[in-house]
């Protein structure tokens, strides 16, 4: 009877140290997804090239109408087709254009807008979203944008939708002066508008950083009273000078683009959406021998190098990648209409790059995979407390067997 109950008891125990064995393995195994994730994002993204940032967002102006400023509405829809290209959906880009031009009676063209003399590339095309077209393109209208002042009958399409997390890329063309933007040759924003809009836009929370760019004569006047920090500004001309159109298509019989525009443009065609190129490298290529006026930049309110801060982080799309500990207590967000955004869909390059990563193990060796962060320390004391239930339980069991068969 006692070699039963012996037998009984040792076969339990065995059970429960296989049971520990694996348990602890399996919560080794798991900690090595996290381990990789962290490792991948610190390298591809290391907090000196990073913005605290978790969407992006763009505000494209066309200030012009009328059919002798085809070449504005290029500006706008070429900048509209480079965010999208880059990862920015609709629902982040706030389009404001006269969109006068495509079926205007006099475009040999019709419904298509070209920045180029051979016309390769239709701006216009089938898969455009104007958010404010026509005579809704306003002063108004455009810091209503900005500072989320909306009626409630907006719709959220045309919503600026930013918080404390958001990037905002804000582009501007049409006709200009010193410290001042024309809206449609009918009224007129001023640089101090823009310096105010966007201070509001700070103190009520609604961006992280923002990028300015403007192309207009005397381009770099309107960045000139901007005082609200983490703003990045360049412009396409000093104070004094004009900003030139490009080239004319003789068949359209107008300029079909501006010459800032358009370098700027063509460098961001070397651009794709994991691209580590910097704000100083677009910066690099300004030259008044080919723009023929003297574009400026303005970084001191920025808080960040201008070598170390991508393009991609104001005009790419944005992968919403948080690594948090398992046991982190999560708080209960708040929403509203001012600052509710909706979240965009993550970046396949950088999901597949972890998956791919973390298949081939390249940067995980057998030999190092023990627990080394809070979260895996708690993982594995988790464990440990559930197999030494079990294993007191097993005893318990394996007593009152013992017991049973003993008192027989």
């Amino acid at each position: 009877m006692r070699l039963l109950f012996w037998t009984t008891t040792s076969l339990l125990l065995l059970i429960s140290f296989f049971t520990f064995v694996s348990t602890g393995s399996f919560a080794t195994e798991t900690a090595i997804p996290q381990d990789a994730a962290r490792d991948f994002f610190t390298r591809h993204a290391g907090p000196e090239k990073t913005s605290n940032h978790t969407n992006n967002w763009a505000v494209l102006v066309c200030s012009s109408r009328y059919w002798f400023n085809y070449r504005h509405m290029a500006n706008a829809l070429g900048m509209y087709r480079t965010v999208k290209r880059l990862g920015i959906p609709d629902s982040n880009i706030i389009l404001m254009l006269a969109d006068d031009v495509a079926c205007n009676a006099r475009n040999k063209f019709p419904a298509t807008v070209f920045s180029n003399q051979g016309r390769s590339l239709d701006l216009y095309g089938e898969n455009i979203e104007v958010d404010y077209r026509g005579y809704e393109v306003t002063v108004e209208n455009f810091i209503r944008v900005l500072t989320g002042r909306m009626d409630s009958s907006v719709p959220r399409s045309k919503r600026l939708l930013t918080d404390d997390r958001s990037n905002v890329f804000v582009y501007m063309t049409g006709h200009g002066g010193n410290e001042f933007l024309k809206f449609q040759d009918n009224e007129e924003i001023s640089a101090f508008d823009i310096a105010d809009a966007f201070e509001q836009m700070w103190q009520k929370k609604r961006y992280n950083e923002i990028f300015f760019m403007i192309d207009t004569c005397q381009a770099n006047s309107m960045f000139s009273k901007i005082y609200s920090p983490n703003i990045l500004a360049t412009g396409s001309s000093e104070v004094g000078e004009n900003s030139y159109s490009y080239e004319n298509d003789n068949d359209v019989g107008v300029a079909v683009i501006d010459t800032f525009t358009h370098y700027v443009l063509q460098f961001m065609e070397g651009i794709n959406k994991t691209s580590q190129l910097t704000m100083q490298d677009l910066f690099n290529t300004f030259s008044f021998d080919k723009i023929k006026s003297t574009p400026g930049v303005r970084s001191d309110l920025f808080g960040r190098p201008l070598d170390r801060t991508l393009i991609t982080d104001f005009l790419g799309g944005v992968a919403q990648v948080e690594l948090v500990d398992e046991d982190a207590s999560a708080e209960e967000p708040s929403f509203s209409a001012d600052n509710f955004s909706e979240p965009e869909s993550p970046s396949d390059e950088i999901l597949l790059a972890v998956e791919a990563e973390l298949r081939s193990g390249n940067n995980i060796s057998r030999g190092d995979r023990t627990p080394t962060t809070a979260t895996n320390v708690d993982s594995s004391w988790y464990g440990l407390v559930k197999v030494l239930r079990a294993w007191g339980s097993a005893a318990v069991v394996g007593g009152l067997i013992g017991w049973i068969v003993t008192s027989r």
